[in-house]
């Protein structure tokens, strides 16, 4: 039983490294964070601004 250990891990570990079905997930998840995060960057930077623009149409109304 011993001697057939290292063949059967050397084989789980083949098909683990073939198996890339959560690879995409994962590079999602990463492009969603770093969408978020600029246009959190951008919301922090241009938020004043935006927000007197806002204001400045309401009073003209």
């Amino acid at each position: 039983m011993l001697n057939k250990l290292p063949a059967t891990v050397l084989t789980f570990t083949k098909r683990i490294r073939r198996d890339d079905r959560g690879a995409a997930m994962v590079e999602y998840g990463l492009l969603l964070f770093f969408i978020a995060i600029a246009v959190i960057g951008v919301l922090v930077v241009l938020g004043p601004q935006i927000a007197n623009l806002f204001q400045q149409v309401s009073d003209a109304l």
